[in-house]
């Protein structure tokens, strides 16, 4: 037989050894196409993500919880975490209802910590280690320091039933003191709403009327600036304030605005030992038109000229001082 050139093919006739069948998977392939939102390097999982963290934000819930860890369950109804080992710290202090204390697994343990738990352990709050993951997620990401404290939402009783009992009460004799409110028209800082609910309190308030929207609500900074005051005074909810305070007026309390421009100087305010509704506005806006209409009265505060405003909460804690002197001099005159 002659040899081929080099390089050159040798063909072969007749029947040749067949692969097995070994080659048959790669043949029917690997299935159907992952969705989008499935693939980790697809622009579509990414916003799924980001979707998924904005409804946590939302709700502030990291769902069911499990043997004793984080899980991932679906939220439900609006809460808060609060973050930071000097946040968490601070806000246990306060006395702010709390849910549950998530620590990161193997944090590195120091003395806000230690405290945390302490408190935590203290106050019955449910103490949950989570991996740091699951913080994140929890936490939209925040800055938690391997600590998050869950808050639940707050519970508003509903504004003018809260009106309606109180003044009952009043009218029956189970409390001595004429009903005594404050409304927030437009008010959109927690400080503030703490500050207002620890005034209300000093001076024998019955509650504080927020609205349903466009307003501050019950958030873990207004429960620590309250300093503990949020525990006696309800903070009710309007689904609409001026028909509230159209309701309170005609059941009998009179609805007195605070303004700079005002008709009434606070020192000659004669209805403050009658059943009173103090509204306040935000700093910048004052009273809104109708809310400002709707008003009995519209009471200033004097102060030098050379200042403009108060703010919320000051104008509020000294309106209230100013009531509940008058209140104490008719008092002591009937006694």
């Amino acid at each position: 037989m002659a040899k081929g050139r080099p390089g050159a093919a040798r063909n072969k006739k007749g029947p040749t050894t067949g692969t097995g069948g070994h080659g048959r998977k790669a043949l029917e392939g690997k299935g159907p196409t992952p969705k989008a939102e499935d693939r980790v390097y697809h622009k579509a999982h990414r916003t799924k993500e980001l979707a998924e963290r904005s409804a946590v934000k939302r709700t502030g819930q990291p769902g069911r919880l499990a043997t004793g860890r984080a899980g991932t369950g679906r939220a439900k109804g609006a809460e808060e975490m609060v973050t930071g080992r000097n946040s968490v710290v601070e806000a246990l202090r306060a006395g702010v209802p709390a849910k549950a204390l998530y620590v990161a697994v193997r944090i590195e343990m120091d003395d806000r910590v230690r405290e945390a738990m302490k408190l935590a352990a203290e106050a019955g709050i449910a103490l949950m280690e989570a991996q740091k993951p699951e913080l994140d997620r929890m936490t939209d990401d925040a800055i938690h320091q391997g600590v998050a404290l869950q808050v639940p939402p707050y519970d508003y009783p509903e504004a003018f039933k809260l009106a309606e009992d109180t003044f009952e009460k009043w009218r029956r004799g189970h409390i001595a003191n004429a009903p005594l409110f404050v409304a927030l028209d437009g008010i959109t800082d927690p400080r503030n709403l703490g500050a207002i609910i620890r005034s209300v309190s000093a001076f024998s308030g019955h509650g504080v009327i927020v609205p349903e929207r466009r307003s501050v609500g019950m958030t873990a900074s207004a429960w620590k600036t309250s300093a503990g005051a949020a525990v006696r005074v309800p903070v009710a909810k309007a689904a609409n304030l001026n028909t509230v305070l159209r309701q309170m007026k005609e059941l009998g309390i009179f609805v007195l605005g605070l303004d700079g421009d005002g008709d009434v100087s606070l020192p000659g305010l004669a209805l403050a030992t009658d059943p009173v509704c103090l509204v306040v506005g935000s700093e910048g806006k004052g009273l809104s038109r109708l809310t400002r209409e709707l008003c009995d009265q519209i009471v200033s505060i004097p102060i030098d000229s050379d200042m403009e405003s108060l703010n919320a909460g000051m104008a509020v804690a000294i309106s209230l001082y100013e009531v509940s002197t008058r209140r104490a001099a008719a008092a002591a005159k009937t006694s």
